[in-house]
């Protein structure tokens, strides 16, 4: 029985070209397209050469995991342009349930420690995004001003669809609105956003123990944000 086909490098090299609204990446003079047979074009030179060095670094044997970009640019065309309200609203909706928003009850030091990381964040949401956002200790629901709702909507759905490629990691994997647009706006990087997000992990993980686990999955999380922010700043760079 023959083992699981793998696809295989084809070409020698790659080249970077314009194209209509953009830059396209060809292999030995073929155009790359996603895996739907879509036209994969870029909106700046700069993140077709990075998906080009992608293209460059695979040996014999292509491996999708080592090609983030790639990947976040074939969900760009196939996936996010197609239904790109449906996934506007989906990441807007956090901003109802932000992570921000809910703290813990006790104990103290936890409680303060949310307060040192988080509070600033709200107070920027409330200055910049002129989105004030409500807090609350415990899990009850606690309901959000329409007006902010709105703000936040709005700032999701001014983004083009690579931009919302890139805040769909940066708002589910942490669980906030408030930190993927934060890192939008350069007021976070990925990994204080993501820092940030595991406030509750790490006094648990301080105080009772490591889980190999438990940071390994944290790990997978911080890269899969790191490469969601490079291709937002890709994406943002002639």
């Amino acid at each position: 029985m023959s083992g699981e086909w793998k696809a295989r490098r084809f070409w020698t090299s790659s080249q970077l070209r314009e194209a209509a609204d953009g830059f396209e990446i060809t292999l030995d003079g073929r155009p790359v397209r996603t895996p739907g047979k879509l036209a994969l074009i870029l909106p700046t030179a700069a993140l077709a050469q990075a998906i080009a060095a992608e293209w460059d670094a695979q040996d014999e044997i292509i491996d999708p995991n080592t090609m983030p970009l790639t990947r976040a640019a074939n969900s760009a065309v196939e996936r996010v342009t197609p239904q790109f309200e449906a996934v506007a609203n989906m990441l807007a909706e956090y901003g109802g349930t932000d992570l921000l928003s809910y703290r813990a009850e006790a104990p103290e030091a936890l409680i303060r420690a949310q307060a040192e990381g988080w509070d600033p964040l709200i107070d920027w949401a409330a200055t910049e995004l002129r989105a004030p956002l409500r807090i609350t200790h415990g899990v009850l629901p606690v309901p959000q001003d329409d007006a902010s709702l709105l703000k936040l909507r709005a700032e999701v759905m001014a983004l083009d669809a690579y931009g919302l490629t890139a805040l769909h990691d940066l708002v589910t994997l942490p669980g906030s609105l408030i930190l993927g647009l934060a890192v939008l706006r350069g007021r976070l990087d990925a990994e204080s956003s993501h820092a940030l997000a595991r406030i509750d992990e790490e006094y648990q993980a301080e105080n009772w123990g490591r889980d190999e686990e438990a940071d390994e999955a944290a790990a997978a999380r911080l890269a899969q944000m790191k490469n969601a922010e490079r291709f937002w700043l890709l994406s943002r760079t002639a």
